[in-house]
């Protein structure tokens, strides 16, 4: 048995790496990952040049890690940021790292693909590739249960957790009958946000990704990179990766169109995959009232509910989730770092956090519009 790293995954076949891949997570999907490399979204000046781990025998892989060498921390949604600059103030090489992830994507998964025991093996291997290879550090984010247990019977990885805010389907009927479950204050701000939408004479078209057109396509485009431009940052994805994942996920892909007497004006896009809903890019190229909570949250929730789909992912980050029903979540994420002291100084820093995480989860509750019954 042998480990291996794999600089594009176009290199191996999609059904030798879908194999591994659990259902309900497209994020992973063969076809997902090569799109943002064959699109350029990747690559050395994007600061994520590929390099997937392998362990196989004979040539058949038996267990697999999408990864990347990461010569900054953009993207990612899991900060150390902090870390390296500790690490650029003691003299202590940072970068280059290895992680392994969905990029640009914080959504939580499996990472460790394969069977428990090659990927126990896989893990075990990484250490001498680290050293190998000259990088600092492994880290692997937003993992599942089953990742959480195989990572943390390593002693050398320390363990983080974040929070994020998802919406649960408990059986909804229509959106008035999640309203119905809310406190009365905000069942009222909830309604008046939509009909202030309604108001501006703004309606909502559904496409699914075989049915979006090119031109669409460069208007979704427009708006998602225009998030970026108005904080003064460069779009992660390229335009090309929004025609591929149409081309190779079309399924999966859904976009709401906010339109104004016919005319285009903001767009929301998400991914579908089993009992979920990932809202994942929005943007709008005009501002308008409520619009963004509209597009983002609320055509969500009736579409989940008329697919009758668990559960909303809406991403990273957003405590302004929390008034509209969107629940705490936990995620975690695991780190090996070579350096003893860097390793010793973020154990206890990480330690500290977890407390603080959780503690948070909590408290956030308090925020929750539902009534106590439902709670």
């Amino acid at each position: 048995m042998s480990l291996t790293s794999l600089a594009c995954l176009g290199d191996l076949p999609a059904e030798e790496w879908d194999a591994l891949v659990p259902a309900g997570q497209p994020f992973l999907r063969h076809a997902f990952l090569t799109a943002l490399e064959d699109s350029g979204s990747l690559g050395p000046n994007s600061g994520w040049q590929s390099e997937h781990l392998l362990w196989q025998q004979k040539g058949k892989t038996l267990a697999a890690v999408p990864g990347y060498r990461k010569s900054n921390s953009s993207g990612e949604y899991v900060f150390d940021h902090a870390w390296a600059d500790a690490c650029y103030r003691a003299r202590i090489p940072y970068y280059p790292k290895w992680l392994g992830a969905a990029p640009f994507s914080p959504v939580g998964g499996r990472r460790l693909l394969g069977t428990p025991d090659a990927a126990q093996q896989l893990l075990q291997a990484l250490p001498e590739f680290l050293q190998q290879q000259g990088l600092s550090s492994a880290h692997i984010n937003f993992t599942d249960s089953r990742d959480n247990q195989l990572v943390g019977e390593q002693s050398e990885w320390l363990h983080r957790l974040g929070c994020q805010y998802h919406w649960h389907n408990r059986g909804y009927r229509d959106f008035q009958d999640f309203l119905d479950t809310l406190t009365s204050r905000k069942r009222k701000q909830m309604r008046k946000e939509r009909e202030q939408v309604v108001a501006q004479g703004i309606e909502f078209q559904w496409l699914e990704g075989a049915q979006i057109t090119e031109a669409q396509w460069d208007f979704i485009y427009a708006c998602y990179a225009n998030t970026y431009y108005v904080r003064g940052r460069s779009p992660y994805l390229t335009r090309e990766f929004f025609s591929l994942l149409a081309e190779r996920m079309p399924e999966t892909v859904q976009v709401v169109m906010a339109e104004q007497q016919g005319r285009p004006v903001a767009m929301a896009l998400s991914l579908v995959s089993g009992d979920t809903f990932y809202g994942r890019y929005w943007g709008c190229l005009a501002e308008f009232d409520r619009l963004h909570f509209e597009t983002c949250f609320y055509q969500g929730m009736d579409y989940a509910i008329a697919k009758g789909l668990a559960r909303f992912d809406a991403g990273a980050q957003g405590e302004h989730k929390l008034i509209r029903g969107f629940e705490p979540v936990l995620t975690d994420s695991w780190h090996y770092l070579r350096h003893p002291g860097l390793r010793s100084a973020v154990e206890d820093f990480l330690q500290q956090e977890r407390d603080g995480v959780r503690a948070w989860a909590i408290e956030a509750r308090d925020a929750l519009p539902y009534r106590q019954e439902q709670a």
